[in-house]
């Protein structure tokens, strides 16, 4: 986990060291990354797929509903 969070996420070059922000951000990239690999629609790698919610809206958008409808209610 900790080589593609650094690949794809730069992780290791992060400049967050204090307070709160390093394990808030270490969050939201474990949310992304998850979200990466639960989403069905695009057959591609974990960042092509970044890539392609970055530009894409629609995209992003169907990342998000596939990813809100496996989260438990």
């Amino acid at each position: 986990m900790h080589w593609i969070l650094d690949i794809t996420f730069r992780e290791d070059e992060s400049r967050i060291r204090k307070g709160d922000g390093p394990e808030n951000i270490a969050v939201l990239r474990h949310l992304g990354l998850n979200a990466m690999k639960k989403s069905s629609g695009i057959k591609d790698s974990i960042p092509s797929k970044i890539r392609r919610a970055m530009f894409s809206d629609k995209v992003r958008e169907s990342i998000m509903k596939q990813v809100m409808n496996i989260l438990p209610s």
